[in-house]
């Protein structure tokens, strides 16, 4: 029985009807689907490298501890790989269309944490595989890694080795799991001293990394004081999504970035800003002097931690100048911006307080799971995950596009998520359906904003503005 940690219990506590903590891809393959049969055998024989998708939640009673993964007995594979076929034509957009359906279902607590749906009919010889998992389960950077139990690196599959049987340990106990939220509220003290023991053996760095987190728990505080802006952006939501992408050239951010500076993420987020600041005036919002503020998760997973699932996470704060009308002028803003937060002690205090979230009886830690993605600190989430920058297959097809699909907490209409994979950079917009009835034009305005910085870059866009497109809803 594994519990889990205080940040992957977080997104469970932050689940509501109206705001399902689940993430995924759409990920699309050339070549005609595999069968049924092909597909189930194909992740039975590797689902054993990844035991933890044969788990369920157990919930300790009377509220000791956090949840814990358990083996489900019940488990049957075909509940979670579900097949199903696109309408004529086939194309993208139906297929947005699905995915925005799938991504508006709640995934099952009394079940393991995921599904994966086969879709057929996709125009051009092509079928999708569309992924959901819990968050809980797993975050962006981990996922990537994941990635290899099903997928190979050449065309040609390799032999299957055999099969180890599984069978499931028994289900525990109410007792049993009660022990176990025992046990964890004994070993809180132990930590505790073995930290202790640690800073008494080491003090100068103890006092060093007390000293950087005080700085930055003082950071996080300002910034507290100082509020995200009122927007459409921040609304109550529904249940249902719009789901929106566009597929875009790695090298592009490159030649920005080599051209005016700063990494490729800040040339991420100044593409979302320049495209916000237009969306916003669309709607009729003057944006002079506003400045959105981004949720922006960083990995804190070690080299060591790779392959492992659960969330090893922190969140920066980072700006978004839709004030600024010149595209040169939101990348410097946004470049010197988040230079000067990662010299700044905000990632440190994020890892202070997931470590005292981990002290945390589960009633307090419902109670600051909400404050993770408060409105007065954050207007919406931008994620950007490094993927695999070579190809990958799936039984011989080779995966043409990796689309990310992110989430949306309570009182977040837009999420925009960004992964790379062998040389593309894929934009995805996850919004709500009821607030976002333009998400297509959003999606637009952010070829708009790309092209801009490669026109000032003194590179050609390389590819036209895509036509308009009925957007895709649940």
């Amino acid at each position: 029985m594994d519990r889990l940690s205080a940040i992957d219990a977080s997104f469970l506590a932050g689940e509501r009807e109206t705001s399902h903590m689940h993430v995924g891809a759409v990920m699309i393959f050339e070549g005609p689907p595999p069968g049924r049969e092909e597909s189930l055998e194909h992740i039975a024989s590797r689902l054993h490298l990844v035991p933890r998708y044969r788990q369920k939640l157990a919930f300790p009673r009377f509220e000791m501890g956090r949840p814990l993964w358990v083996d489900d007995p019940s488990f049957n594979l075909e509940y979670h790989v579900r097949h199903t076929a696109l309408p004529a034509p086939g194309g993208i957009e139906q297929l947005r269309l699905l995915t925005a359906r799938i991504f508006s279902q709640r995934l099952d607590r009394s079940k393991p944490l995921w599904e994966s749906w086969y879709v057929q009919g996709l125009e051009e010889e092509r079928f999708a595989i569309i992924s959901k998992t819990h968050h809980a389960l797993v975050d962006g950077v981990s996922g990537v890694d994941l990635a290899t139990v099903l997928f190979d690196l050449t065309p040609v599959p390799p032999e299957q080795s055999e099969v180890p049987d599984w069978t499931p340990s028994p289900e525990p106990s109410d007792a049993q799991l009660v022990a176990e939220g025992i046990k964890g509220v004994v070993r809180a003290p132990v930590d505790v001293a073995r930290r202790a023991l640690s800073a008494a053996r080491h003090p100068e760095q103890a006092v060093t990394r007390a000293r950087e987190a005080a700085e930055g728990l003082g950071e996080v505080a300002w910034a507290n004081l100082n509020p995200a802006p009122e927007t459409p952006l921040n609304v109550p939501i529904g249940s249902h999504r719009r789901v929106w992408w566009t597929a875009t050239e790695l090298d592009q951010f490159k030649a920005v970035k080599n051209s005016l500076g700063g990494t490729v993420n800040d040339v991420v987020l100044a593409v979302v800003s320049g495209a916000l600041a237009r969306w916003l005036r669309t709607r009729g919002v003057r944006t002079e002097g506003v400045e959105l503020r981004a949720q922006v998760p960083v990995s804190i997973r070690s080299d060591d931690e790779h392959n492992r699932l659960g969330n090893r996470i922190a969140v920066m704060r980072a700006p978004l100048p839709v004030y600024a009308r010149d595209a040169v002028e939101r990348l410097r803003i946004v470049r010197e911006a988040m230079q000067g937060l990662k010299e700044s002690k905000q990632a440190l205090a994020a890892q202070v307080i997931a470590g005292l979230e981990d002290f945390a009886p589960p009633t307090i830690l419902s109670m600051a799971s909400r404050m993770n993605w408060s409105t007065r600190l954050f207007n919406l989430i931008v994620t950007n995950v490094p993927g695999p920058q070579f190809p990958i297959y799936l039984r011989g097809r080779e995966l043409l596009e990796l689309v990310p699909v992110a989430f949306l907490p309570q009182n977040y209409a837009l999420t925009v998520a960004a992964m790379s994979y062998n040389g593309k950079l894929d934009f995805s917009l996850l919004g709500d359906y009821d607030a976002m009835p333009d998400i297509d034009e959003l999606g637009g305005f952010l070829e708009d904003a790309l092209a801009e910085l490669l026109e000032a870059a003194g590179t050609p866009p390389g590819r036209k503005r895509r036509a308009k497109a009925a957007p895709a809803t649940a």
